[in-house]
């Protein structure tokens, strides 16, 4: 008999579903315009909005608030490197790229480097890049139904692709858009309700940013030095210095993160949607705003998080949780297989530790903890059915995000921009939505059967984008003498040593184990961590382009003429004319 948290969950979940799906029909694009950028003409403040849904993928509504909660401050890494990546790419992409008109990043990339192989290059490093990411979304959505609605991992999601289909084949961007907005507005209330409630019950003040430097209800110790106390009781690090990343280390990965954003190309093709330049700056402002909501929230939900599991873990004598007294959060992760416990003195209790011989809670996966947050807590039901809503939310708006620049690079970058210039604009439309098919089948397929490194594949995808994407544009906006030659073998160079970096130890890369090279250590490059390695990648773009470019012929006048028109405001352009 299904229980009422689960009939509430199925009610929650399948209204705004509904509501997904009514948007989409009621947005459905008729145009390629409408298709690939919503007909050019979303408000900044609705754009902000649809920015931050596709923005804040799984990664951030449920993975970084736990990466936070075990990590402690060294978790603090993902917070600077993607917000900094805002920044970056609202001051020096975002209202560029707008004025250059385009379509999609394989398209500046092919016009301001006047080669189709320049821009075919970049259609592989975006499908490489978008296809990283996207593992991750449809493992999210997989996890969320199969824990919540208590179906079959396979048979959720199947119902996930079902829902992307229906709103990202019919809508397009424009559909995609209005859908995300309301993604936005329930994915935020999903992970900000909860904290709402749980700072309250521990702090007594309902707002959790300032609820996490508060002193405990009833208490004068502090709900941080309290955190500090009990993991270090337990043989794990101080939370609030706790550093896992080196310098060197925590540099890289902020760096690779920073530059990664600002070259997701799902990310910068929303700012091709809004009708003047001055509006894609706006919107990058407005996501920001949108995105600090989650983003300041998820330290708070993070600390609260780990404080609410140990003491659940040690239960009400303090000599660890009567295991079969365990409540029914914890019977219910215990059927994914992402909470294990192991008796290992038969004494019928659970014994968490730092040490690995006493330690019986054998997973806790950190990708659990937003989701059971609530219900360790033991919020109301309707708290738990909207943090489901919400992590779905969060993870289908980003791949439909994803979905859609894999369609729009396959339909309008190879096949009209290259291999079949002549079709209409009804073929061509008609050729979007079979790619955006193809491309959720084969989204499907890898979340049915992830590759063994699924579980870094948002870090990677943000190294991938940082040294190979990120550089061509920047080096196509602000360089005048970086030629085609230049930037194909950058991109190449970048990309290339970033995944021969990641996978060589994995034995992927066999070259690593010939002769001449030996079998290389994992962090083998200065200690550098394979999804840090994004930022010398990068590096390894810039200095092969410059180098490629100075020693063959100068881009064309035209081309160079076009940097330099790209970079000057409309105003001033005005004003030199006369």
């Amino acid at each position: 008999m299904m229980s009422e948290l689960q009939a509430l969950t199925y009610w929650v979940v399948g209204a705004s579903f509904a509501l997904y799906i009514g948007i989409a029909l009621w947005a459905r694009a008729g145009t390629t315009q409408e298709f690939y950028v919503a007909g050019g003409g979303v408000h900044p403040i609705a754009n902000g909005m649809a920015t931050a849904a596709d923005w804040m993928s799984a990664a951030s509504f449920i993975s970084m608030a736990g990466l936070i909660a075990f990590m402690g401050y060294g978790g603090s890494v993902f917070l600077m490197g993607w917000t900094g990546g805002f920044v970056l790419l609202a001051m020096f992409l975002a209202p560029y790229l707008r004025k250059f008109g385009k379509f999609t990043v394989p398209e500046f990339i092919g016009e301001r480097y006047y080669s189709r192989t320049a821009r075919i290059v970049a259609v592989v490093c975006l499908i490489i890049c978008s296809v990283t990411y996207v593992i991750g979304q449809m493992k999210g959505v997989g996890v969320a139904f199969s824990r919540f609605l208590e179906v079959d991992y396979d048979i959720g999601l199947y119902a996930g692709m079902g829902i992307v289909f229906v709103y990202a084949v019919l809508g397009g961007m424009k559909g995609i858009t209005y859908t995300q907005i309301a993604q936005y507005c329930v994915l935020i209330f999903a992970f900000t309700v909860p904290a709402v409630f749980i700072s309250l019950n521990l702090t007594g003040n309902p707002i959790p940013q300032l609820g996490l430097g508060s002193t405990l209800a009833g208490s004068n110790t502090y709900l941080l030095d309290k955190l500090d106390l009990i993991v270090q009781d337990l043989g794990f690090a101080e939370y609030t210095t706790q550093a896992r990343l080196s310098t060197l280390n925590m540099f890289a990965y902020t760096l690779s993160l920073m530059i990664g954003t600002a070259g997701l190309p799902h990310v910068i093709i929303r700012f091709f949607t809004v009708p003047k330049v001055s509006d894609a700056r706006k919107s990058a402002g407005w996501a920001l705003v949108f995105i600090a909501i989650l983003y300041t929230t998820a330290p708070a939900v993070s600390g609260m998080a780990r404080l609410n599991l140990i003491d659940t873990l040690q239960g009400k004598d303090g000599g660890g949780l009567v295991y079969e007294e365990r409540p029914g959060w914890f019977k219910k992760w215990e059927t994914t297989g992402l909470l294990e416990f192991s008796d290992k003195n038969d004494d019928g209790r659970v014994h968490y530790s730092a040490d690995p011989e006493r330690n019986e809670m054998v997973k806790v996966d950190q990708d659990i903890m937003v989701l059971a947050n609530p219900e360790i807590a033991r919020l109301p039901n309707w708290v738990i059915a909207l943090v489901a809503a919400g992590g779905l939310a969060a993870a289908l708006s980003t791949a439909a995000g994803l979905l859609l620049a894999i369609a729009s690079a396959i339909s309008h970058d190879l096949l009209k921009g290259v291999f079949a210039p002549g079709i209409s604009e009804k073929q061509e439309l008609l050729a979007s939505r079979v790619a955006m098919a193809v491309a959720i089948a084969f989204a499907g397929y890898l979340g049915l059967n992830p590759p063994d490194f699924a579980a870094g594949t948002v870090a990677l995808a943000f190294g991938l984008a940082a040294s190979s994407i990120f550089p061509a544009l920047m080096m196509g906006i602000f360089s005048r003498r970086v030629n085609k030659e230049g930037a194909i073998a950058g991109m190449v160079a970048g990309i290339g040593v970033t995944l021969f970096y990641v996978f060589q130890h994995k034995g992927i890369m066999f070259i690593a184990d010939t002769a001449f090279l030996g079998s290389m250590p994992e962090n083998w490059f200065l200690g550098i961590e394979p999804n840090a390695f994004g930022a010398v990648g990068a590096l390894v773009n810039f200095v092969v382009a410059f180098a490629v470019s100075r020693f063959t012929a100068e881009p064309p006048a035209s081309v160079q003429i076009l940097v330099e028109h790209i970079r000057v405001p409309k105003g001033v352009q005005a004003a030199a004319d006369h």
